[in-house]
């Protein structure tokens, strides 16, 4: 079965458990770049229940093989800065990280993003781990009976990311002045996350620019919060060897590189 063959059936199946989404379906092209749009459109959009193995199968070899394709980056061969000595910047797509962890920041529900190829965080982490990671933050979220707060984190397995964990907060949402709650609750999200990845043994966490994007956290201000609150975390004795920041605009890689003396240009290994 070829590339086109596989996204095909695995739309086939994904719109016989969601017939309601098939008159959307016929608008996309019969071409190969259109429906693997189609896929994670209705990947993006299935809410969270048991997955038939056929599906399962087929999806883990299609996220695999793209996988590959993009490129893993090994987060122990990413430099480290001149500031410190277990801090790393790297500009690129989180998802092409191999690292113990990396972060993801969602919303209070923890289920991923819904809306269909949206360009946030959440939406490209749960589109290349695959929807067992949606079903996975569910069976947490059922457990815990209740939206998660800000500043927590919790874990689960990455699957078909390169990364073994996805570490998983909830950031704060600014509506107009940076509070001290705003910020209190950040440097819990980078403070929880590190204490998660801490008790889980692992030794190399990669972040995302929590509450930066759609939750409008100021870029300069949540750099530093997270810069002083990683570092402060450092001088404990864990198992965390190496802290990535992983940028992905232009503003957050000059921020974070001025602030750690990493002024040279990132590798991205494209």
């Amino acid at each position: 079965m070829n590339r086109m063959e596989q996204v095909c059936t695995l739309n086939r199946i994904l719109l016989d458990e969601m017939p309601e989404y098939r008159p959307q379906a016929e608008i996309f092209p019969n071409e190969a770049g259109a429906q693997r749009r189609l896929l994670r459109s209705l990947m993006n959009v299935r809410s969270p229940r048991p997955l038939r193995k056929d599906f399962l199968t087929m999806q883990n070899e299609l996220l695999s093989e793209e996988r590959e394709e993009k490129g893993v980056v090994e987060a122990a061969d990413l430099p480290v800065t001149a500031v410190h000595p277990q801090i790393a910047v790297w500009r690129g797509d989180i998802t092409r990280l191999k690292a113990d962890a990396i972060v993801n920041a969602a919303n209070s529900a923890l289920l991923g993003c819904f809306v269909p190829c949206h360009g946030c965080i959440d939406n490209a982490i749960h589109s290349a781990a695959g929807l067992q990671l949606r079903e996975a933050c569910r069976v947490l979220m059922s457990a815990q009976g209740y939206p998660e707060p800000n500043g927590r984190a919790k874990l689960t397995r990455g699957y078909n990311l390169p990364a073994r964990y996805v570490l998983h907060t909830v950031g704060p949402i600014v509506s107009d002045q940076v509070t001290q709650r705003d910020r209190r609750e950040l440097a819990d999200c980078y403070r929880s996350c590190l204490e998660l990845a801490a008790e889980h043994e692992l030794h190399s966490v990669a972040f995302c620019c929590i509450s930066t994007g759609e939750f409008h956290f100021p870029n300069e201000d949540a750099a530093k919060i997270a810069v002083n609150t990683v570092t402060e975390f450092l001088t404990q004795n864990t198992s965390i060897q190496k802290v990535i920041f992983n940028v992905f605009k232009d503003i957050d890689e000059k921020i974070y590189r001025t602030l750690l003396g990493a002024d040279r240009p990132s590798e991205e290994n494209a």
